[in-house]
């Protein structure tokens, strides 16, 4: 719909209708460009060919073929269930860059054919002159060519003050000044003050808005650790199955002179113990488990590997505005030439010297009732917070005219009638240098303001001088307004003092850093603030006692090996553009970091998609910035970022402790499969067992482990080295001790009665038996070291309890019902066989609690470890 045309007074006329469709055609429509989603085909072709699900499938088969449908159903659906959260988040992670496309301004006011003209925002084109007025959206990067304008740009540049845009000389000038953005506003901004023309220079992805899709859309996501050491560790397991498989059928046909068929099943058997499908579970049941417990303290999970990653982030790095602190301004001080106050800890209105009561008067006149501008909210709300009920509040009282700020004079000037014929009170706030311009202030009263000016700046305050004056104006005749001075500076002014305004640290911030501090993760301060600024809140909440501080200049002067080595010894980056951000991110994952990433506006969505584990701020985050993130804060809450890293180290352990105990109860069944063949024994374990041990390995690990509490020293230890995998060898050293101990004991069992002339299946059902009572105890030797073995601890764990009642009824099932123990090929025994089954128990305990001695004393040697007790 066309407006009341302003051609004649900016003395443009704009595009033509025809040139801006010709241009729409040409470069196509203003908004941001999507990437193509990946097909449903391809991600189940991905998800297929993981190693970790070839093994479930090939499971899967395994039962199938031997008849056993259920356990074949249970694993090929859980393969079909991980498909399904995986096309979810695929779809999810799609929403990032059509979540920058909604940033696009949905309407624009435009000049064309020199008329003001109202369109939808995707049909602007470069050339066109948008109209720019307070609240509108910017929608194109362009360069002011009249008016006065506050930008809000902390969607870009992270920064909480808007910045002041005016005009240069000439277009031709701005246009070779590369150094300089005073004259330019970009898309996707806020216009929070002013009024201007702006020529648009470029539209969609080539906005800087764009160009931060284009580097989230080239940013690879990390995958997780575990992730890939679980692929090696399949891998190499699954050929050595294949082999031994091989081996134990030639044995036994060949060698042995077993049925083909029996030599056959002792082959699956054997290759079913080696492979430990119980990897995919953990891994899959304790992240989802993980994320569901993390989202009861506000955190939500948008890539479920992420939480793996969290018991091994070394790096906290953290965007300031809106993370640590509030996003909102608030008046910290006020300063007089003779009187100085803090607003922090004042208690009541009493405590607001009554000295200063005029200065927080006039700026609140200096200011609009209903503003826009974070500050002048910030103002206003002071002051009806100090000062309401008193005369000094003015309420609904309107200015009879005002100066805005203007690139000659950076102060702002409104003025009151008083009811007395032609008499008019002057409130002007600004910079304080134009106030003290205005007041015309003499060179030592210049001097010690400017003191006064550098020792809040230093602390990281935004201040603004406030002055106020009379005037006594002449109408042309009366009842007509007077005529207005040409400029601010033909009147006279009072000098009354400084307002000094800050974004105040989040109240949770500092005891969330000291908990990171005691837990070995290093907080990185990464803004786009000035560095007296960084400083400033860096002391308030003790992120850092070390003074340096990296710009996003001299970050672009370094190397990557440079820029390695100073982030060794600095923990504050300040004055950093969106590319900078992504840049320090993968230096520091470069030189061996794991790299948490905060952050909640548009600049920080490459460097969140960058790092291990990117968080965003849920509730004043953008919905770039949450689509990017691996982690999303519900509640904007910065020790919910502590609670999830200690989330996140619970789990790991847990997963370390379900890892060692698959590889322990693993070594005795891999022995009673093969240990039989070579020494010409009757089949100890047939493929039936196994199936049946896997109903109890399987719970264990998903239920039991993923359930223990987190130990007592969870944040008191530094994070786990990046390289330290739970499959590593010297992880399962202590588990396949355990492992070999107890395989031992019951093939020696095996041997006693086999010369005691016991038939097959009694010695079969004593061994199987006992090595269901042994799995209780491998799952209590992997739990609290600093408790015996015999304390169950059922209040620490709920599941624990349940478990050891579960093995109690199987074992009485498999002995007490003919039917099922003819099944599974077992006979009953006497009571001199299951005296030597309790003899074993005995000393697999002792064996057990004395591998944990030995443990414990190795862990209590080594310095930065230990061992406290579960909560």
């Amino acid at each position: 719909m066309a407006e009341q045309s302003s051609s004649h007074r900016h003395g443009l006329q704009g595009l033509s209708s025809a040139e801006a469709a010709e241009r729409l055609a040409r470069d196509g429509p203003n908004q941001l460009p999507g990437n193509a989603p990946k097909s449903t085909f391809a991600i189940v072709r991905e998800v297929l060919t993981e190693p970790m699900f070839l093994m479930l499938l090939a499971a899967g088969g395994v039962y199938l073929a031997l008849g056993d449908k259920g356990e074949a159903l249970f694993l090929l659906s859980f393969v079909f269930v991980v498909i399904g959260i995986t096309l979810v988040q695929e779809r999810r992670t799609q929403r990032a860059l059509e979540s920058l496309r909604d940033l696009s301004a949905p309407r624009a006011l435009v000049l064309r054919d020199g008329v003001q003209l109202r369109i939808a925002g995707r049909d602007v084109v470069c050339g066109d002159l948008l109209v720019l007025r307070e609240g509108d959206r910017v929608a194109g990067d362009a360069q002011l060519l009249s008016g006065q304008l506050e930008v809000d740009e902390s969607l870009l540049t992270g920064e909480s003050v808007p910045a002041a845009k005016h005009p240069c000389a000439s277009e031709s000038a701005s246009t070779l000044q590369a150094d300089t953005d005073s004259d330019r506003v970009f898309a996707s901004t806020v216009v929070t003050r002013g009024t201007g023309l702006a020529r648009v220079h470029a539209t969609a992805g080539h906005t800087a808005v764009g160009r931060i899709g284009a580097d989230l859309a080239t940013t690879q996501t990390p995958s997780s650790p575990l992730q890939q050491r679980s692929r090696r560790l399949v891998r190499s397991l699954g050929l050595l199955a294949l082999v031994l498989a091989g081996a134990q059928v030639l044995l036994g046909w060949g060698w042995a002179g077993r049925p083909l068929l029996d030599s056959l099943l002792s082959g699956i058997a054997l290759a079913m113990a080696l492979l430990p499908e119980e990897i995919p579970v953990i891994l899959t049941v304790f992240l989802a488990l993980g994320a569901w417990r993390i989202a009861q303290r506000q955190v939500l999970t948008r890539r479920i590997t992420a939480v793996e990653t969290l018991g091994a982030v070394t790096v906290l790095a953290v965007d300031k505005t809106g993370t640590l602190t509030m996003n909102r301004m608030a008046v910290a001080e006020l300063a007089t030439p003779t009187l100085q106050w803090r607003a922090e800890g004042a208690e009541g209105a009493q405590a607001l010297p009554e000295a200063l009561h005029p200065l927080v008067e006039w700026a609140m006149l200096a200011t609009p009732g209903d503003p826009f501008d974070p500050m002048e909210k910030a103002i206003q709300h002071f002051g009806h917070t100090w000062l309401q009920g008193t005369e000094h509040v003015h309420d609904g009282r309107e200015p009879e005219f005002a100066y805005d700020l203007s690139g000659e004079i950076l102060a702002m000037t409104r003025v009151y009638a008083t009811g007395a014929p032609q008499q008019h009170l002057l409130a002007t706030k600004g910079a304080p240098e134009a106030v003290a311009d205005l007041c015309h202030l003499d060179a030592d009263r210049r001097a010690a303001l400017r003191r006064q000016v550098e020792d809040l700046a230093e602390r990281g305050l935004r201040v603004l001088g406030v002055a106020r004056g009379q005037w006594t104006g002449e109408g042309a005749s009366p009842g007509e307004p007077p005529a207005w001075p040409g400029s601010q500076h033909d009147f006279d002014f009072e000098f009354l003092g400084l307002v000094a305004l800050a974004d105040p640290p989040r109240p949770e911030v500092p005891e969330a850093i000291a908990q990171c501090r005691s837990a070995g993760v290093r907080v990185v301060m990464m803004t786009g603030d000035h560095p007296a600024t960084a400083r400033a809140i860096a002391r308030q909440v003790g992120l850092s006692e070390r003074p340096q501080v990296l710009t996003g200049d001299e970050l672009q002067a370094l190397d990557d090996a440079t820029l390695r080595e100073r982030l060794r010894h600095t923990d504050l980056c300040a004055r950093l553009k969106p590319a900078h951000k992504l840049r320090l991110v993968q230096a520091l994952r470069a030189d061996g970091a794991v790299v948490a990433m905060t952050g909640d506006g548009v600049n920080d969505a490459p460097a969140l998609k960058a790092a291990d584990v990117g968080i965003a701020m849920g509730e004043r985050g953008t919905d770039v910035a949450r689509e990017a993130a691996a982690l999303v804060l519900l509640q904007d809450s910065f020790a919910h970022i502590v609670a999830a890293i200690r989330q996140g180290r619970r789990i790991d352990d847990n997963v370390r402790k379900a890892t060692r105990f698959v590889f322990a109860v693993h070594v005795p069944i891999v022995a009673l499969a093969l240990v039989p063949t070579l020494l010409h024994w009757p089949a100890l374990l047939l493929p039936v067992h196994i199936v049946l041990l896997e109903l109890l390995i399987d719970p264990a690990c998903s239920v039991v482990f993923e359930a223990e509490p987190e130990q007592a020293d969870t944040m008191q230890r530094p994070a786990r080295p990046v390289q330290d995998s739970p499959f590593a060898l010297r992880a399962l050293l202590g588990p396949l001790a355990q492992g070999l101990g107890v395989a031992a004991l019951l093939l020696a069992t095996q041997a006693w009665l086999h010369a005691q002339g016991w038939e097959a299946a009694q010695g079969r059902a004593v061994v199987l038996g006992t090595l269901l009572v042994c799995v209780l105890l491998l799952i209590q030797a992997q739990r609290d070291p600093t408790r015996p073995l015999l304390v169950l601890q059922p209040r620490a764990n709920r599941w624990l309890a349940p478990m050891a009642a579960a093995v109690g009824l199987l074992l009485a099932a498999l002995l007490g019902i003919p039917a099922l123990r003819a099944l599974m090929g077992l006979a009953p025994a006497g009571l001199a066989a299951w005296g030597a089954g309790a003899a074993v128990l005995a000393l697999g305990l002792a064996w057990l609690e004395g591998l944990r001695q030995i443990a414990r004393r190795g862990a209590g040697a080594r310095p930065g470890t230990s061992s406290g007790p579960a909560r």
